[in-house]
């Protein structure tokens, strides 16, 4: 296998993960002022009625995304079965309620489902003190 010990290991991915959580939280405060500003540019972008401007550090866009959602599944549900437009449904299957169905039907397996299985290790810090 290794001819490094289990212990230095986990201890080198303890220091590694602690590492990453600072970087993690220097990224996530990095984010929020990249936000803040380009709210800002917006903001300005929007009062003198500009949707780019060039400027010698770069160029600026204003540009609209449109999303669309429903506080109502079962009426959207009903909506798309009675159009016959699953097309209006992302294609993904829900983890959860797969798992539960297929554990309470081990021998009706849909057609074309594929499963993957991969382990995982977690590794906890020691607790010191």
């Amino acid at each position: 296998m290794t001819d490094i010990s289990l212990d230095k290991l986990v201890s080198v991915f303890v220091k590694m993960r602690d590492k990453k959580e600072l970087l993690d939280a220097e990224l996530n405060g990095l984010e929020k002022q990249m936000r803040q500003v380009k709210l800002a540019i917006s903001d300005t972008m929007r009062e003198s009625g500009m949707e780019s401007i060039r400027t010698g550090a770069g160029t600026a866009y204003r540009t609209v995304k449109t999303t669309y959602g429903t506080n109502d599944w079962a009426s959207m549900h009903e909506f798309v079965l009675e159009h016959k437009m699953p097309e209006l449904l992302e294609k993904r299957i829900h983890q959860g309620n797969m798992k539960t169905y297929l554990e309470e039907h081990p021998d009706e397996l849909p057609p074309g489902l594929n499963s993957n299985m991969e382990y995982s290790v977690t590794i906890k810090g020691a607790k010191n003190g």
